[in-house]
């Protein structure tokens, strides 16, 4: 779903990092809290009430963390880094470093995790009925004081509408939910535009929101408590709708800028059949402030970086050797095509580690340097137009 913050870790699966946001203790404590009163008011006595609470809660949240690791799984495949998965006051979040780069990209990440979810509902579907039978497990499931079951066949068949409560939930064509990232899809498939079918299906988020809320204001005014849920949840789902639809406005506003028009063109390079003792005396000696140098073929190909301190190394002992034999190989995430787009860099965590990126166009050959404060600069003007 959406969300964000920081939270505190709880343990890696499949590699991913699982942590829970502070929020999450206060809905976890109502889960329990709610669920013990309901088993008690229906099916369980007072002493298994509790325990029975305690499973269900740890079932449905274990059911979010599935749904968000089948985004992630889904994610990985695409070539996507996921950053961590994350519970928090209203569900999950799966913080993937980058935004997908195609439709059919978008439909695979966004229907991973409620296919998950339909999963987890067949498999827990199947278990309820085998301990239950098919008479008394939807009884059960809706916690049905007519129900006769177990406290074991209970948290089963509770666990089958938790997990369909979730996944027609998600399945809402609002953007940031999983239907809406669905319908985003679709309509970025038909229309080509990205940006476009962001804003429609954002705008249908937006809506959904408005009727959750005069819903949640109907219940409040009834007397109901939860209403103030479903109002706090449509904010949060319209303030992610309204991000959307900013930021793919100010997408549109970089679309055709790319690295190239970014990028310092004439960035000053060592040739790598250059002595090591001649570079460091030419360049670093001479440029005190530049702690490295794009090192380039003679074909002005791309060879790697030589860094100031290696190099004094070399020079204090003598080495005549050509300094592209001496070069630190500047590696797949160190360099960037020239043609790429102004938006793809904004997401490059390589970047941002380095500072800076080499921009080679498609034979390898180094077509100039772009930076981290070039590309804030050119955002800010972009802003600025706005």
């Amino acid at each position: 779903m959406f969300g964000g913050g920081s939270s505190l870790p709880l343990a890696r699966i499949f590699g991913f990092r699982v942590g829970v946001h502070p929020s999450w203790f206060l809905i976890l404590f109502l889960w329990i809290f709610w669920l013990r009163d309901s088993f008690e008011r229906a099916i369980i006595s007072p002493d298994q009430g509790f325990i029975a609470a305690v499973i269900s809660a740890a079932l449905f949240f274990g059911s979010i963390v599935a749904h968000e690791l089948g985004h992630a799984l889904a994610a990985r495949r695409e070539g996507i880094s996921v950053e961590g998965i994350d519970l928090f006051l209203f569900g999950g979040v799966m913080k993937m470093s980058r935004d997908t780069d195609s439709p059919g990209a978008e439909f695979r990440v966004a229907v991973a995790g409620p296919l998950v979810t339909f999963l987890l509902i067949v498999l827990s579907t199947a278990a309820a009925v085998l301990l239950a039978g098919a008479d008394s497990f939807w009884d059960a499931a809706r916690l049905s004081a007519t129900a006769d079951a177990t406290p074991a066949e209970v948290v089963v068949s509770l666990l089958v509408s938790m997990n369909l409560l979730l996944l027609v939930f998600n399945l809402v064509p609002a953007f940031p939910l999983d239907g809406g990232r669905i319908a985003r899809a679709i309509a970025w498939r038909l229309s080509g535009n990205k940006a476009r079918a962001t804003r429609i299906s954002a705008r249908m988020g937006q809506a959904f929101a408005v009727l959750m809320a005069g819903y949640g204001l109907y219940r409040l005014a009834d007397g109901d408590t939860w209403g103030l849920w479903y109002v706090m949840l449509a904010w949060l789902l319209g303030s992610s709708a309204r991000t959307a639809i900013l930021q793919s406005d100010f997408s549109d506003r970089l679309d055709g800028i790319t690295v190239a028009d970014l990028m310092d063109a004439e960035p000053v390079t060592i040739p790598a059949a250059t002595p090591a003792e001649r570079a460091y005396e030419d360049f670093f000696l001479r440029y005190q402030g530049w702690d490295w140098f794009a090192v380039v073929d003679a074909d002005g190909r791309l060879v790697g970086i030589a860094h100031r301190e290696p190099l004094r190394q070399v020079y204090e002992a003598g080495d005549h050797r050509p300094v592209g034999e001496l070069v630190v190989p500047p590696g797949e995430d160190g360099q960037v095509r020239s043609d790429t787009p102004l938006e793809v860099l904004l997401s490059s965590e390589p970047l941002r580690r380095f500072g800076a990126l080499m921009a080679v166009d498609g034979e390898g050959r180094l077509r100039g340097v772009v930076t981290l404060d070039q590309v804030s600069r050119a955002l800010q003007a972009q802003a600025g137009g706005a």
